[in-house]
């Protein structure tokens, strides 16, 4: 296949930044991009779960991610994560344990990231660039469940909300897990944001605040109730 040639070439190439190599990184990109399409295109319905990788097993949000991915298995759908430990490995745990579809984005970082056991092989796709992960996140997953997390969980979570406050993906459910945790960002949007005309009353609705897996899973499957479920593409 003419882009597995065309990866190899690019693996093969030295990518110290450089003007010459600029329009080179093209291929590169490309090369994530479809290896991130042919593979995410045949997974099904999936629900990506995002949060901190720093957070350790026996904590109550792991514990709680991985209820959460078990129960969406037993509503059909597979569980979408970054791939890494913490949370992510808590959806991975929790969606292969239940023996759903388990998927992992990974993310090549100079600390913290590798990829966790509980992501089915055919399943697992590296990516040297961000944005093309979050690309595949807002293209395949119906829903997205943050937990708590830093710099990285904020990001995705905004980006999510922003493309579909602009109308530029479908609709989908967005759950934030853990009010104590969320609470103060909601207050500051709301506090900031509404209060200076950088948002509408109306954009928060665009996302949810739960305690509780089972309310957290039902957001989905009540939204998947009243639309037809099938992929964002």
């Amino acid at each position: 296949m003419i882009i597995d040639k065309i990866r190899k070439a690019i693996e093969t190439r030295n990518w110290t930044v450089t003007k010459a190599n600029d329009s080179w990184s093209v291929f590169k990109i490309m090369s994530e991009f479809v290896n991130g399409y042919e593979t995410l295109s045949r997974i099904g319905p999936c629900v990506a779960i995002f949060g901190s990788a720093r957070i350790k097993d026996d904590n109550p949000y792991y514990l709680k991610a991985e209820e959460t991915a078990s129960k969406l298995v037993e509503k059909g759908f597979g569980v979408i994560t970054g791939g890494g430990p913490g949370i992510m490995e808590a959806g991975n745990k929790g969606a292969h344990e239940a023996g759903g579809k388990s998927v992992g984005l990974n993310i090549v970082l100079p600390h913290e990231q590798h990829s966790n056991p509980y992501i089915d092989s055919d399943k697992s796709i590296n990516f040297d660039y961000f944005y093309i992960r979050k690309t595949m996140f807002t293209r395949y997953a119906q829903g997205f469940i943050a937990f708590p997390g830093g710099f990285g969980t904020l990001d995705e979570l905004s980006e999510a909300i922003t493309l579909i406050q602009t109308h530029k993906i479908s609709n989908f459910p967005i759950v934030m897990f853990g009010s104590q945790f969320w609470a103060p960002l909601v207050d500051w949007f709301r506090q900031t944001l509404l209060d200076n005309k950088m948002i509408k009353e109306e954009d928060f609705s665009l996302f949810h605040i739960v305690d509780d897996v089972d309310e957290a899973v039902n957001i989905i499957d009540e939204f998947y109730k009243k639309y037809e479920l099938k992929p964002n593409f």
